[in-house]
């Protein structure tokens, strides 16, 4: 049986989701949010150490702006409002990707709820925003060189974002696309990966208990017979 330390999930479809209840965009970002909780509640009490979300790319900047602003605008909220969710099941929170471009009264929040979680310990909840694979990948080669060290495969890994967490074990995307846009791309180099046609906002512990009993008895080969 295939232990699970990493999950890893591209949260797709909450645009189609309110589509096709001839609702606006944004209420599926919301529902999708509801989503997000659920899914760490499970992944805390089943024993999964490390979960991280795709919640903002670096590319999602091309959207229009009054989706851009209302996407950070629930990023904050849900960081300043969720905060017993953190608390209450002992989930402690991280972020990959970089910060810089985002407001004050965000990165605050952000240093706030790191703090106030750092010494809870059933899950790591690492929220991917204003993240890319490739400029993490270019951040880490140039932090190793300022460092000094040699480049090479361990180098590389150990300043990644995700240095602490570890490599992906599961990646599972909902909404029915089969790509990786450009997450975590170095380390799910061996992940087992799983697509969903179901959008995120429907996405449910249900299914998601589902597809790990598939990925617990997967014969994961990393490369050998």
């Amino acid at each position: 049986m295939n232990t699970l330390n990493h999950l890893a999930i591209i949260m797709d479809g909450n645009g189609r989701w309110a589509k096709n209840r001839t609702l606006i965009r944004t209420d599926g970002h919301k529902k999708g949010a509801d989503t997000v909780e659920n899914i760490a509640i499970y992944c805390a009490k089943n024993g999964i150490k490390n979960l991280t979300l795709y919640a903002f790319s670096t590319e999602n900047w091309k959207r229009p702006k009054s989706e851009v602003d209302f996407l950070l605008n629930l990023l904050l909220k849900f960081i300043k409002l969720k905060e017993n969710l953190f608390l209450e099941n002992s989930i402690r929170f991280h972020t990959i990707g970089d910060l810089s471009p985002f407001s004050t009264q965000l990165k605050n929040a952000i240093a706030n709820l790191k703090d106030k979680t750092k010494d809870n310990s059933r899950l790591n909840l690492i929220l991917a925003i204003n993240y890319g694979s490739q400029n993490e990948i270019v951040r880490a080669v140039n932090s190793a060189l300022a460092n000094g060290v040699k480049i090479d495969e361990k180098s590389i890994s150990s300043h990644l974002d995700s240095a602490d967490f570890g490599d992906v074990d599961l990646m599972i995307r909902t909404g029915g696309e089969h790509r990786l846009s450009n997450f975590l791309l170095w380390q799910s180099s061996y992940a087992e990966l799983a697509f969903t046609p179901t959008l995120w906002p429907d996405f449910d512990t249900k299914e998601l208990d589902e597809i790990i009993a598939k990925f617990k008895i997967t014969h994961r080969k990393f490369g050998a017979i």
